[in-house]
């Protein structure tokens, strides 16, 4: 089933529990995630940010490109981050266990947030964090311009859906049921991934993909001299023989884990490679 469109009524709606400030106003904010990184930049004053997470200066890994060489970045340890003084720490579920709990001992605010796996739930992240900063105009806004990517990537009335496969590093597909599974959808396409009895995010076998092909395949451009397992995949020779059947496209990695603004830019290339794929009769 299709998701329905995110209205501006849907983003408004979902903000309400959450558009009244929450506590005193932070002053010095650490990031310890791309992602949130990412949602940071847009809803804080820069005079608010202490530091980005270091992963927002690696080019692979980073969701804000040129502008997180710009911000003061930590490695995760308890030691940086406290020497930073920071009123707000920002971390992933996955984020060290041992370091949030040596903040939580120095009574350190310490707020953690979830990997969305749907658009509603990235808005609710916009809007939790925009309120954590008091900046929740600046939440709506950045929920409206995801609501107006959206709208304007959806394929016309009456296209059918491109199947499509999306690698990720290390040779990993992106399963049902998350964020990205949910983008392909709305922007045209079909994840391919349960065709190959892909359930979870997992690896899939080359010759299945051989086998029965998908219509558009999709994987990151690897550094120079750095090529993943995703790069070894996709230029494969059997591959190859597979171009008059199966078109491939680049899907910057950074795009596939990460919500908030980065649902833009992902909306934005997916119909960029839809409207290609067309025009190359796919």
């Amino acid at each position: 089933m299709i998701p329905l469109p995110l209205t501006r009524r849907d983003a408004l709606a979902g903000m309400a529990a959450t558009l009244a400030p929450k506590g005193p106003e932070p002053h010095r904010i650490a990031s310890l995630n791309p992602c949130l990184d990412a949602i940071l930049v847009h809803v804080a004053d820069r005079a608010q940010i202490a530091a980005l997470s270091h992963y927002s200066r690696e080019a692979t890994a980073s969701s804000i490109g040129d502008l997180g060489r710009t911000f003061p970045i930590t490695y995760e340890s308890a030691e940086e981050i406290v020497a930073l003084r920071p009123d707000l720490v920002l971390a992933a579920g996955h984020s060290g266990p041992a370091t949030r709990a040596a903040l939580k001992q120095l009574d350190i605010r310490v707020e953690t947030f979830g990997l969305p796996n749907s658009v509603a739930q990235s808005v609710k992240q916009i809007t939790r964090m925009a309120a954590m900063v008091h900046r929740p105009d600046r939440g709506a806004a950045l929920c409206a311009a995801i609501q107006d990517a959206l709208a304007k990537a959806a394929p016309p009335p009456g296209d059918r859906p491109l199947s499509a496969l999306v690698f990720e590093a290390g040779g990993l597909v992106s399963a049902p049921h998350t964020l990205i599974d949910e983008l392909l959808t709305r922007c045209g396409f079909a994840n391919a991934a349960l065709r190959y009895g892909i359930t979870r995010t997992n690896d899939v076998p080359l010759e299945l993909v051989v086998a029965d092909p998908p219509q558009v395949l999709l994987a990151s451009e690897a550094e120079p001299g750095a090529p993943t397992w995703a790069d070894r995949i996709v230029h494969h020779p059997a591959l190859a023989r597979l171009s008059g059947r199966m078109f491939r496209a680049s899907f910057p990695q950074h795009l596939v884990f990460c919500g908030g603004p980065v649902i833009i830019e992902a909306a934005q290339t997916l119909a960029d490679i839809r409207r290609r794929a067309r025009e190359a009769g796919v």
